[in-house]
């Protein structure tokens, strides 16, 4: 017999060599994978599916809810079939030890009472809760945000427009907030506190072949920590009385919604760049552009890279603020004045070889660009300065 090859080989043997084609997912799908990771590992935990009922914690009943709806829809059904490793969808999986297999002392450690105490056995002691472990853990995984003082004027302010109604409190109840919506200038409401997200990570495809990226949360009782963006969203989900707060609506200015005698006038963006220049890669996170522009930002930033102002490189959108009746030129001079500490003396040459200095490009925080934006919308702006060397806005 001729000597095979390789291929040839594992072809005789049956073994299928081309490779598996990755396969990309909606994001309800990754909502649907990801509620039944969660499932999974509860089954794993406990060795049980999650069932119903009053007595059990609020995360074990959401799994059961969360498993019937699946169990109801063919498309989640066929999309989960390949990693259900434990017959979950059948209701296969089950305890990995029956009642009638365990002993005295087995059977009062399932039901969370130590046998040795000297306590009646006849008072139980409840253990604690799952969803109070999954608090204690965030929790522990929290540290003391150092540079606090640069965060706090802005939850205050945040604070400040919820009690006046210029921003609200959306209850998120069952519906999921999107990967989106986590990201840097956002404010949520989860485990009753506030919780700001001051910076991202770049976005990067995990082990299950999914974007995810890292997030600093920042929280108003003065700790921080930095975790997925998946993870928070999931938090949460859990969290039945989390909110996500709206983007700020004080009236003509940054309305969301334009009177019917408005004229829209333009918008406020921030701009971060993806120019390989190594000073912009050091400070990418704190290096934006700020301007004004009575188009969509999408035609604004069009044809970026060949763009002087746009340091000749494609550009992300980080924020934007809608305008109505106010002057675009005089708002962005006052946005430019009042951050003229931090502005950066960049240079780019044009398509005929000349150097163009932009003028719009700061070494600025997020966090205190939208503070200015606040400020500048009620008023307040006159009463405060840029500090270069705190990098925030301080007392004039």
């Amino acid at each position: 017999m001729a000597e095979l090859s390789d291929l040839e080989l594992l072809a005789e043997l049956g073994v299928e060599t081309a490779p598996e084609a990755i396969r990309s997912f909606t994001p309800l799908q990754e909502r649907i994978i990801a509620g039944f990771e969660d499932i999974q590992r509860f089954v794993v935990e406990h060795g049980r599916l999650p069932q119903h009922g009053e007595d059990r914690d609020i995360f074990e009943r959401l799994y059961a809810v969360r498993l019937d709806r699946i169990r109801n829809m063919a498309e989640a059904r066929e999309l989960l079939a390949t990693i259900d490793r434990s017959g979950i969808l059948d209701g296969a999986a089950s305890s990995t030890q029956s009642p009638a297999s365990l002993d005295d002392a087995g059977l009062l450690s399932e039901l969370g009472i130590d046998a040795g105490a000297e306590d009646d056995i006849t008072k139980l002691r409840h253990v604690t809760s799952r969803a109070e472990k999954r608090a204690a853990e965030e929790i522990a995984n929290r540290e003391k945000c150092e540079d606090f003082d640069t965060f706090k004027p802005l939850l205050e302010r945040a604070q400040a427009d919820l009690k006046a109604g210029t921003r609200q409190a959306k209850v998120l109840g069952q519906s999921e907030v999107t990967l989106a919506e986590i990201q840097p200038g956002n404010f949520f409401i989860v485990g009753g506190q506030l919780a700001y997200i001051a910076a991202s990570t770049e976005e990067f495809v995990t082990q299950y072949e999914r974007n995810d990226r890292r997030v600093r949360v920042i929280y108003d009782n003065g700790t921080e920590a930095s975790v997925l963006s998946r993870s928070f969203q999931k938090s949460l989900y859990r969290d039945g009385s989390a909110r996500r707060i709206t983007e700020q609506s004080a009236g003509p200015l940054f309305g969301n919604i334009a009177e019917p005698d408005d004229l829209e006038s333009g918008t406020i963006y921030v701009l971060r760049s993806k120019s390989p220049h190594p000073y912009v890669e050091e400070h990418r996170q704190l290096i934006h552009k700020i301007g004004v522009t009575g188009q969509t930002v999408v035609s604004r930033i069009a044809n970026a890279r060949n763009d002087p102002t746009f340091l000749l490189a494609d550009v992300e959108i980080v924020a934007e603020y809608r305008l109505y009746n106010i002057n675009r030129t005089k708002l962005e001079n006052l946005i430019h004045r009042a951050l003229a500490p931090a502005r950066l003396d960049l240079s780019a040459g044009d398509r005929f070889g000349k150097s163009v200095q932009p003028r719009e490009w700061f070494l600025v925080p997020l966090n205190e660009i939208d503070l200015l934006v606040s400020m500048i919308s009620d008023g307040g702006v006159t009463d405060y300065r840029y500090d270069l060397e705190k990098a925030r806005f301080v007392k004039a």
